[in-house]
């Protein structure tokens, strides 16, 4: 009966409000708010509370942060942590201004609630990174147009375009030789080609020429000495 009630007096002790451990993520650079509530349904409700880091004790808070008296801030260790919501309603966040990676951590919020084991408390496991850097190296084009000056519409303007970079097995080859673009290569294909089938034409009607002027000459000699022998 007595192991019992050491039993029970332990579950009883060791039971309370206690939130489960919540995990905050942020950059280097960024403010980072850590929630925490408690329940204010009136004035009598307001009460004390502290921040700290480390898991929470039994009591108060190790390494402390933050304290209020659930009205004010009456002891605050770091200026980069604050209070930004309104302590009056039960708004106790823990804001870190500017963040640091050596700010990760564990962080403590207890809502000090009167009677014995009452005491609202909650971990935190705040994460903070380093700020992700874009890796992409876009090409950029700018174009600046400017009214002819006088003008009514006077007036100055930059375009900027960007897009990806393109892989050099991808770029286009640069044209080789004489051709500007495709349709210049077939201009010049073909003329060669009708280069190539008239000239041997050209050479066989110079040949027929020659020999009619050849023949004509011959029966020309043969009538003459026809004409001289008769």
């Amino acid at each position: 009966l007595r192991a019992l009630c050491y039993t029970t007096m332990f579950v009883f002790l060791s039971t309370g409000p206690t939130v489960s451990e919540l995990v905050v993520k942020g950059e280097v650079g960024q403010n980072v708010t850590v929630p925490c509530f408690y329940s204010v349904k009136s004035t009598y409700d307001i009460t004390s509370m502290c921040w700290g880091r480390g898991s929470c004790p039994s009591s108060k808070c190790y390494q402390p942060i933050i304290w209020t008296d659930g009205w004010k801030v009456t002891a605050q260790y770091d200026s980069r942590y604050t209070l930004k919501g309104n302590l009056l309603v039960g708004d106790v966040s823990l804001t870190i201004m500017n963040a640091k990676e050596a700010d990760s951590g564990t962080y403590c919020c207890r809502v000090e609630i009167p009677g014995w084991f009452n005491d609202q408390t909650s971990n935190h496991e705040v994460v903070i990174e380093k700020a992700r850097i874009s890796t992409a190296s876009p090409h950029t084009y700018t174009s600046e147009q400017t009214s002819a000056p006088g003008s009514a519409s006077e007036s100055s303007f930059t375009i900027t375009r960007t897009w990806p970079s393109v892989s050099a097995s991808k770029a286009p080859q640069a044209a080789s030789g004489p051709c500007s673009g495709p349709l210049d290569c077939l201009d010049v294909t073909a003329n060669l080609q009708n280069v190539s089938v008239s000239l041997p034409s050209q050479q066989h009607s110079q040949y027929e020429l020659y020999i009619g002027i050849g023949l004509s000459v011959v029966l020309l000699a043969i009538l003459i000495l026809a004409l001289f022998l008769t």
